[in-house]
């Protein structure tokens, strides 16, 4: 009885999940391969922090995918856009087996013979003069932070411990205590405080509630960071001329630009970097 009701308490949770997309409950149990019992296993040993849609990924080629019962689909989310390429593109698929035979990891302890040659071709690519590679996106915004705060003490002079990142409303840079620190989602903060301090807020959009932030505080304040658009929030894009007044207050002001490109770079907008719409260029991306 106990075994039967955690099972039908788990099938309404899948149900909810799915939002009335195909429910993998009615499969048959017995298959240790199969969808829903892998999304039993998952479901009972991994922590819950994700609410996938009940869809098992089995293999994919190109914009397609497979689950383990062989139906297609066309992969829309392109894991957040880190494989527009497609599934297992040959080239891609190519260089990393070449790699994985040559060289399996390296370090940074020790120079490798392709690190250098990434960090140049990024530069000059992107038009920086150096490269820091993280894993995540969340590293990525954290590592900005903590540069920030540096430059704040060593370059502005910003008092002991007194450094302020100013950040917006309805942004999402990650789920690390820093990050989720700057969210005014009540979602992504409860029941992890106390969050940390050195944090202000500011209406995405509204550059002259951001001038206002500047104008009080402005001798702490060591960076302002933002998305060009939007994502997690709705993909809500600024309006015209928002990016090029941030650019102005940060230089006014003596501000680090930084900007979470995480999802808008790299081409998704139409150009390398969503902030070239407005021909400006943060200090940090």
């Amino acid at each position: 009885m106990a075994a039967a009701a955690t099972k039908k308490s788990l099938q309404h949770v899948l149900k909810s999940i799915s939002k009335g997309r195909r429910i993998h409950s009615a499969l048959p149990q017995g298959n240790t391969s199969s969808s829903q019992h892998l999304i039993n296993l998952e479901y009972q040993y991994s922590a819950h922090n994700y609410h996938p849609i009940p869809v098992v990924f089995s293999h994919g080629r190109g914009s397609c995918i497979w689950d383990p019962e062989g139906n297609r689909y066309l992969d829309f989310l392109s894991a957040y856009s880190a494989v527009n390429q497609g599934h297992c593109h040959p080239k891609v698929m190519k260089a990393l087996v070449d790699q994985a035979e040559r060289l399996t990891l390296s370090s940074r302890a020790f120079y490798n013979d392709k690190f250098p040659v990434l960090a140049e071709t990024l530069t000059s690519l992107f038009g920086y003069e150096m490269v820091l590679p993280m894993n995540t996106g969340a590293e990525g915004v954290e590592t900005a932070l903590k540069l920030a705060r540096k430059w704040g003490y060593e370059k502005k002079s910003i008092p002991k411990d007194e450094a302020i990142i100013v950040s917006c409303c309805g942004c999402f840079h990650g789920r690390t205590m820093a990050v989720i620190s700057m969210s005014c989602d009540n979602d992504a903060t409860r029941g992890f405080g106390p969050l940390l301090p050195g944090h202000l807020k500011v209406d995405f959009g509204d550059a002259n509630a951001l001038e206002k932030i500047f104008q009080e505080n402005g001798d702490r304040i060591a960076g302002f960071l933002f998305e060009p658009i939007q994502g997690e929030a709705g993909v809500i894009i600024p309006p015209d001329g928002y990016l090029k007044a941030v650019r102005a207050l940060c230089s006014k002001y003596n501000v680090l630009m930084i900007a979470d490109e995480i999802q808008t770079g790299i081409g998704r907008t139409g150009k390398l970097l969503a902030c070239e719409w407005e021909d400006i260029r943060p200090d940090v991306v």
